[in-house]
């Protein structure tokens, strides 16, 4: 399990989206509001499934407007359903 406060339950995992770089490829720099919701994480905690197949620091891509979002401790989370993780990022 992870050192978080929260534990997923069921089929649920606990995701910390990483956010995308604030500068363009050519170096122009985005404002906050030019920015996309974020689609990859790490998995910092996952649910008490056994069915689920991801582990703790596991990279994910994961549907765009799923799940519920919050912060705590000054962190951005997402906690979604396993099946709404689209992929494995190696």
């Amino acid at each position: 399990m992870s050192k978080t406060k929260i534990e997923p339950m069921g089929g649920r995992v606990l995701i910390r989206p990483l956010e995308q770089e604030s500068k363009t490829g050519s170096g122009l720099y985005l404002p906050e509001t030019a920015k996309e919701k974020p689609q990859t994480g790490e998995v910092v905690a996952v649910g008490t499934d056994e069915d689920i197949k991801l582990k703790v620091k596991d990279k994910v891509l994961f549907a765009k407007y799923s799940g519920a979002e919050f912060k705590m401790d000054g962190v951005n989370y997402l906690l979604l359903e396993a099946n709404d993780v689209l992929a494995r990022l190696n």
